[in-house]
């Protein structure tokens, strides 16, 4: 090989070393995005504490039910930015169903300590799950698993271990490793993700039923993905509603808390006797 291509070659062998080494070192902070700061408790929700199994306190939500109390529970496993002040307009419309709902940061969001991971989002899952059965007082099946984008990643993983009444998933990929490569076609995200969120994958060890919020123009999530795993979940012979919302991005207040989405969640619960 001549020299200037030789140099070319490990100029180029450099750069993409250095990328892959960032990609690889500092992938937590392009997929965690927290507002780490303490939001102003509603006059609407009440503030709760949320005790971890690794030994952290996380700050949570409950918000109360409207007019005619379902005796159910929704818990909201959030997305990866922000915190629980975005779920609020959800909340409101949910409580107005008759919902108790709970909404959780995970840690390192919302002035919670810890940071971010795959595992540790998970535990923080799950003590919001034993606070609504052992402190709150509810049912199993009488609980809402709710899981809003890198959040259904989460409530799919709660759910191969608890028996809620059902899973809602609002814009959900099939793994975290496609999602990533969605948007980058030409990295290979499947070798270096440390957090995967296997979402089928998940989904393939309960036997709930659920329910596939999608918008065919979320940019964020492509809604193929959303469909393939409306579609996987019915293969293996589970009860799937998936319900289209015509909204125009990943955040548009039609997609996180429109009356497609609620009339969905509501008549599903009434199906499984949750009024």
């Amino acid at each position: 090989m001549p020299r200037l291509a030789l140099i070319i070659a490990l100029a180029l062998v450099l750069v993409v070393s250095a990328l892959l080494g960032t990609l690889w070192f500092a992938q937590r902070s392009f997929i965690y995005l927290p507002n780490t700061s303490s939001p102003t408790v509603p006059d609407d929700a009440v503030e709760v504490l949320l005790r971890t199994e690794d030994g952290l306190e996380l700050s949570a939500w409950r918000i109360d039910p409207v007019g005619a109390d379902r005796s159910a529970a929704v818990l909201v496993a959030p997305g990866n930015a922000g915190n629980r002040t975005g779920g609020m307009p959800l909340a409101g419309a949910l409580a107005g169903e008759g919902f108790t709902v709970l909404l959780f940061d995970y840690r390192g969001y919302g002035g919670n300590p810890g940071s971010p991971t795959e595992d540790g989002l998970y535990a923080d899952a799950r003590a919001a799950w034993i606070y609504l059965t052992d402190e709150a007082g509810f049912e199993p099946d009488r609980i809402v698993l709710f899981g809003e984008s890198l959040g259904t990643g989460v409530a799919t993983r709660l759910a191969t271990e608890v028996e809620p009444a059902c899973i809602v998933l609002r814009s959900p990929f099939t793994s975290m490793a496609d999602a990533g490569r969605s948007h980058m076609p030409f990295v290979p995200v499947g070798m270096l993700l440390k957090d995967r969120y296997p979402v089928t994958e998940y989904l393939s060890e309960s036997s709930v039923p659920v329910l596939v919020a999608y918008a065919p123009d979320d940019q964020v999530v492509p809604a193929e993905q959303s469909i393939e795993v409306a579609t996987a979940a019915e293969g293996l012979g589970v009860e799937v509603t998936a319900v289209e919302i015509d909204a125009f991005g990943h955040e548009d207040p039609e997609l996180v808390s429109g009356p497609l989405l609620i009339d969905g969640i509501v008549t599903l619960a009434d199906g499984l006797g949750l009024k």
